[in-house]
């Protein structure tokens, strides 16, 4: 029920875009013919934005960053996984990020309700639960 509900979305959304785009609603847009500036540092202070552009063309990932893209592959992998065994190896490899996440925090990183990420885990564990 729910992958109809999100392939129903999915196309109703792209029968607005479509529809937008027929009507012109895309054009003119402010920076239009220019590359998107895909590099948002606002969040980074200003004295440190040099430093992480540095470290980010060195290809240096934080930590925190690496590990919820591991996470987020691990939940990926579990989606798809049918052998039982390679499930449990995963979800033992998923408790061991989650404590290692949790050791360099001061508060846990445990996933509460009101966490957006929280919602997107409920969701892929329940896809999971309906695997054979």
């Amino acid at each position: 029920m729910a992958e109809n509900f999100l392939h129903f979305m999915a196309s109703q959304a792209e029968r607005r875009i479509a529809q937008a785009q027929k009507e012109g609603a895309f054009e003119h847009l402010p920076g239009e013919g220019r590359p998107l500036d895909m590099e948002d540092d606002s969040h980074v202070p200003p004295e440190l934005r040099m430093a992480f552009k540095v470290l980010k063309n060195a290809g240096y990932v934080p930590p925190e960053i690496a590990d919820r893209k591991e996470v987020s592959t691990i939940l990926d992998l579990l989606e798809h996984c049918e052998d039982g065994a390679e499930k449990v190896r995963q979800m033992q490899k998923l408790d061991v990020i989650l404590m290692r996440m949790n050791s360099r925090r001061e508060r846990s990183v445990a996933l509460t309700e009101h966490d957006p990420y929280y919602e997107n885990v409920v969701r892929r564990i329940s896809l999971l639960k309906k695997l054979p």
